[in-house]
């Protein structure tokens, strides 16, 4: 098959080398508007080679690895493709996404979210072992012909991942809490901090409590805020959630209660049963 990935960052660029070591793909060809990440993906052996987005349109397989917003435009200018072209999008919300699929490809059209990624981004974040032993959310697939749908299991299984079915809304909502939610704090945290201390301090006294906290505050702005934009009522209720939790730590704290606080932080510990 011939596969076109859009995006050539962190996970298009993974997703490039991971399929390279499968016999699925007899080209892998990518396609960014930015030409120095072009030329960075090809330099690093990211793909086989550079195309034209009408190009991609031809492939067998087409991957959206591309900011949130980005798939909802770009999934647009899909609607001629080829009812056998099979289209996936790497997006970290799906409802959103799954809405604005125009009607011709929505048989077409794989709802997934690989979860799985690091802080960094750019094609020199890639790296081919991302998506091996992680799980990846198809959404929705009762409105995909089994074509797609075996292809897109077909793929995702050769790379390594273990596939989860889920409805949309729900998936969004777990995201919310798992993934979106400990981005915000992440950023908020960083954001505390900057505003207190000098570099040098930060550089001395910062542990591996902080470090592991702050790590989330160095992924792509761009990609985040469009998350956060698309995912917007389920983060607020998470946001609103975690801030009743830190208002009853800081009361306790106040009123020195420190048996009660005991106990919830032993209640938060029992999370690491299920981790």
């Amino acid at each position: 098959m011939k596969i076109g990935i859009i995006g050539l960052g962190l996970m298009g660029g993974s997703l490039g080398l991971a399929l390279q070591d499968t016999k699925l793909a007899s080209n892998i060809l990518g396609y960014s508007r930015n030409l120095t990440t072009c030329e960075e993906a090809l330099e690093l052996g990211l793909v086989h080679e550079i195309a034209s987005f009408e190009e991609i349109k031809k492939c067998d397989i087409i991957f959206l690895a591309i900011p949130v917003e980005a798939i909802i435009s770009t999934l647009k200018l899909l609607e001629d493709i080829s009812p056998k072209t099979t289209v996936i999008d790497l997006g970290s919300t799906k409802e959103e996404i799954i809405k604005n699929v125009p009607a011709s490809i929505r048989e077409n059209f794989i709802a997934a979210h690989p979860m799985c990624g690091t802080e960094k981004f750019g094609p020199s974040a890639a790296f081919k072992t991302l998506y091996h032993d992680n799980i990846v959310v198809f959404c929705d697939t009762k409105n995909n012909s089994d074509l797609h749908k075996n292809r897109a299991t077909q793929i995702f299984s050769h790379i390594g991942m273990k596939i989860v079915f889920m409805d949309a809304k729900e998936h969004d909502e777990h995201a919310c809490f798992i993934s979106h939610l400990p981005h915000a704090i992440s950023y908020a945290l960083a954001n505390s901090v900057i505003g207190q201390e000098d570099p040098k301090s930060i550089l001395l006294l910062a542990a591996g409590g902080f470090r592991d906290m702050s790590r989330l505050a160095k992924s792509s702005p761009f990609m985040w805020s469009d998350i956060f934009k698309q995912n917007k009522k389920n983060l607020i209720s998470s946001i609103d959630l975690f801030e009743k939790e830190l208002k009853k730590c800081k009361t306790m704290i106040e009123e020195d209660n420190y048996e009660k606080l005991e106990q919830w932080m032993g209640d938060a510990t029992t999370l690491h049963k299920i981790l």
